[in-house]
């Protein structure tokens, strides 16, 4: 593994590209076909605009959980603390499972070069 903790990780992520932004879809794209996870294997319900998109995915979260669905919830900004931001059925991911899983970004995106966003 590169890094031990998050916050190496987080830190070495933000110089990874040489943009904080660098808009276009094919970079992420060819990553994740790297990664094998395209096409998704389940829906996934987008919720943008300028404000509540946290408490509309939340309250969609809830909704979905409370049918009987498995659901994973990814909101950014985190409010406290970074591993808030993804939750799977609920339960916040931990900071170990945030550095195993951008060790297996960092393996499988290659030579392809991602900002800090699209690293997360």
């Amino acid at each position: 593994m590169r890094f031990p903790t998050l916050n190496a990780w987080l830190d070495w992520q933000a110089t990874l590209h040489p943009t904080e932004i660098e808009l276009g879809l094919e970079r992420c794209a060819q990553a994740a076909a790297n990664m094998g996870i395209l096409p998704l294997p389940c829906p996934v319900i987008t919720v943008g605009g300028t404000n509540g998109k946290g408490s509309c995915v939340t309250l969609l979260d809830q909704i979905y959980q409370a049918a009987g669905y498995r659901t994973a919830r990814y909101l950014s900004p985190h409010l406290l603390q970074f591993t808030e931001r993804l939750c799977f059925n609920n339960v916040q991911q931990t900071e170990a499972d945030w550095c195993h899983a951008f060790d297996q970004v960092d393996t499988l995106r290659g030579d392809i070069s991602l900002t800090q966003f699209e690293f997360i």
